[in-house]
């Protein structure tokens, strides 16, 4: 049986209206991974790309809210999706392409 890589991990957020920050509600590798990214598609949820933020959000624990050290990176998630659900930006645009620094910060003050 093939080891998941890297590549193959998958973590879901929920945020709503009262919520003092975004939570984990879905982590997982290999299969987990895929069934999460699947349900996201057949639900019409965008879905991104980041090895670097994956990695952090395997951190938390489910159902956790982010920690303040990952507020800045989420944000630039949400602003991008936000972006996507009212038309002005492309999809495939990397809303992390800007700040590379953010996701080190954020990286160090969790210990990775």
């Amino acid at each position: 049986m093939k080891k998941p890589g890297p590549l193959e991990a998958a973590v879901g957020m929920a945020y709503g209206p009262g919520q003092p920050a975004p939570q984990v509600v879905a982590k997982g590798r290999g299969l987990v991974a895929e069934a999460i990214i699947r349900e996201a598609q057949a639900h019409g949820v965008h879905i991104h790309e980041s090895r670097e933020l994956v990695s952090l959000l395997m951190q938390i624990d489910l159902d956790q809210h982010i920690p303040p050290q990952l507020y800045r990176a989420v944000a630039e998630l949400l602003a991008w999706l936000y972006r996507i659900e009212n038309g002005s930006v492309n999809p495939s645009v990397n809303p992390f392409a800007r700040d590379e620094q953010s996701k080190d910060q954020g990286r160090e003050q969790m210990g990775d």
